[in-house]
């Protein structure tokens, strides 16, 4: 490990002490330590990992899988049984609701409170009440007892302190799950501007969350690490056993390696093409789109009785282009085979970003609850999606294709790709956001 870090931690182990009935801890009080009357309970075993400064890195696992446990021991409220845990700078840590908050004080207190448990004095915290206010936009609760919020109240008081610490490190433990659209945007504002000096760790349970504002990730499971590795590639093993401890023993579901030297882990590089002309709008939105089939080294699981067999995209206005510049009226079909008869079978794609983000995407589940197409073993289907292609900004996008069966809440993926498609978009004129949109014009002129 180097000496320069954020976190180190090594060989970091938490267990408690279990007691069948109250009269056992009496006796292991007499017996001082020549008979044990206590099972052990490790919430946490042998971790080991460092953080750099300025590193974002994601922890993803079940409830109870020792994240919570992890990250009290990286803030402080809780010793470890074994091993070491090394910091570096102040730890601003939003770990549940209402800690670190008297629940008879008012916001206004303990926001006091709460800023001396991190070293902030009265002054300090004077002066930067107002943003700390602002940020939690609660308006006349801020004065009221916090045992009368609700927890997205909480979160909102809870959130716009650790903001305003001037902390080196920030741990966030699924406070993104509470709260509304416009406050949970503002909250990821902050993280962004933080990550560009800050290290940061990030639990949650969303995968996209993770694939995007992370790095690294560390899978936990049972209190051990199960998985350490890029983002991307430790949500997508997290999903397939997600899945697998939801189907049991009904289907098991087989992971697909690459069959080529690329690592899982290798970012594609962008291809360099050259702009290409083209006649359309009065603002130039002209962009170029290479699609690879990457069906064969594809990363994903499956069971073995169905599979994907190819994912196509067809330019439907100009028939047999293969160039695509977005705003094309395309057709994305997905074929499959059953090994074994599927009564509901159910197609479908996901356009997602490099980071794993969900762009855009539909599958044939609303039509199959309406007129189900059963498929024998042995068979061939094909599902067709027809819609106007999105124009992108530059960089690299892959389509992930499924093959399932079942309904909306009930189904089995039975095969899954995480990138069947390739799609590479270079020389792109769309200015802002994660997808653009063709303005026929754009005027600007003083109003009477």
């Amino acid at each position: 490990m180097s000496s320069e870090f954020a976190i180190k931690v090594e060989n970091l182990g938490k267990f408690y002490q279990i007691y069948k009935k109250p009269g056992d801890r009496l006796l292991q009080m007499l017996a001082r330590g020549r008979k044990q009357y206590f099972s052990e309970f490790w919430a946490l075993r042998d971790v080991s990992f460092e953080i750099e400064p300025g590193e974002t890195l994601g922890i993803v696992g079940r409830n109870g899988s020792g994240k919570s446990t992890l990250l009290q021991l990286i803030c402080g409220t809780l010793n470890p049984s074994t091993g070491s845990l090394l910091t570096k700078g102040r730890i601003a840590a939003l770990l549940e609701l209402g800690a670190g908050f008297n629940p008879e004080f008012t916001g206004r207190e303990n926001v006091y409170l709460a800023a001396a448990l991190y070293g902030i004095g009265r002054s300090a915290v004077d002066d930067r009440f107002d943003r700390i206010a602002a940020f939690a936009d609660i308006g006349e609760h801020l004065d009221q007892p916090v045992k009368t919020y609700s927890s997205g109240m909480f979160v909102r008081l809870a959130f716009a302190v650790i903001a305003h610490v001037d902390a080196d490190i920030l741990v966030v433990d699924e406070a993104l799950a509470v709260g509304d659209a416009v406050f949970t945007q503002r909250c990821m504002r902050f993280i962004r501007a933080f990550q560009q000096q800050g290290t940061l760790l990030f639990v949650s349970h969303d995968m996209s969350a993770v694939s995007n504002l992370c790095r690294q990730a560390i899978w936990l499971d049972h209190g051990e690490v199960k998985l350490v590795g890029k983002a991307k590639a430790v949500s997508h093993a997290y999903l397939q056993q997600t899945l697998q401890s939801v189907y049991g023993d009904e289907t098991e579901l087989r992971t697909i390696a690459r069959t080529t030297a690329q690592s899982a882990d290798e970012d594609i590089v962008p291809d360099a093409s050259p702009d290409h002309d083209r006649k359309g709008p009065i603002l130039d939105y002209s962009a170029k789109y290479t699609i690879e089939n990457n069906l064969s080294d594809a990363l994903g699981f499956e069971s073995g009785r169905a599979e994907v067999l190819s994912v196509e995209i067809s330019n439907l206005s100009a028939k047999g282009e293969r160039v695509f510049e977005g705003g094309e009226l395309v057709v994305i079909t997905v074929r499959a085979r059953a090994y074994q008869a599927l009564d509901r079978p159910i197609l479908g794609f996901v356009f997602n970003d490099r980071l794993g983000q969900a762009l855009f995407g539909e599958n044939t589940l609303a039509f199959t609850d309406l007129t189900s197409v059963p498929v024998a073993a042995g068979e061939t289907f094909a599902a067709d999606f027809t819609f106007r292609l999105p124009m992108l900004p530059n960089g690299d996008y892959v389509v992930l294709a499924s093959v399932a069966q079942g309904e909306l809440h009930n189904n089995i993926q039975h095969h899954l790709l995480h990138d069947a498609l390739v799609v590479r978009v270079s020389s792109s004129k769309v200015r802002w956001g994660l997808v653009g949109v063709p303005f026929e014009d754009v005027v600007m002129k003083v109003c009477e």
